[in-house]
Formats: C-alpha cells, structure tokens, sequence
C-alpha cells in the first residue's frame, strides 16, 4: 500500500485490512519517496486517476504546475497522489472506496 502515514484514509484502510487478516506493507511516499520507475509504473497501472485532483496539493498547484506529467508531479509533489494505491496479488486499487472493499472481501 502506498500512501501518507498522516493521511486518514490510508489509516482506515490499513487498520480494516488488517482486522480483515491482510498482511500490509505500507510506504510512506513522503517520507520514503517513489523512484520513478515505480511512479511510471503506478501511472501505467491507473492513468491520469493516480492524481487527486481533489486534494490540497492540487489545489495550492499552479496552472503550469498542473500540466506537468504525472510521473514528474508525483517526484516533486508527492502529496499529489491519490490514496491508499493498493497492490495485492493480481489487484491493483486506488482509493478506499466501496468497490475497492468488495474487491478485497472487506465490508464497507
């Protein structure tokens, strides 16, 4: 799981998956920041939606900050990103949403 350690969506999400029996390896991208190999990847994996256009972060951005690449915005603004992005086996999730508790047999 990849997310903030102060973000509280990434704290529920972590402490229901593992009341649910997950084993979760959580990383800090603030404290330990993606390479961008592992940022390309995360884009690759779910596009343009890897960015919370509804955070804070977003919305402090300027206008030309806001057209940078994905990958580029993630490296100098790692806050940027949605979160909990979630990889479990074959699964690759992004939020802590209904579905995304369905898919992981977590009730919502």
């Amino acid at each position: 799981m990849y997310g903030l350690a102060h973000c509280s969506t990434c704290q529920k999400a972590q402490a229901a998956l593992q009341d649910h029996g997950w084993s979760v390896e959580f990383r800090d991208v603030q404290k330990e920041p993606l390479s961008q190999e592992e940022r390309t990847r995360l884009v690759a994996e779910f596009g343009d939606k890897i960015i919370n256009r509804a955070s804070l972060t977003w919305r402090g951005m300027s206008e030309q900050e806001r057209l940078a690449d994905p990958v580029v915005m993630m490296g100098e603004k790692p806050s940027v990103m949605k979160r909990p992005a979630i990889m479990a086996d074959d699964l690759r999730l992004l939020g802590w949403t209904a579905n995304v508790k369905r898919a992981l047999d977590v009730p919502a």
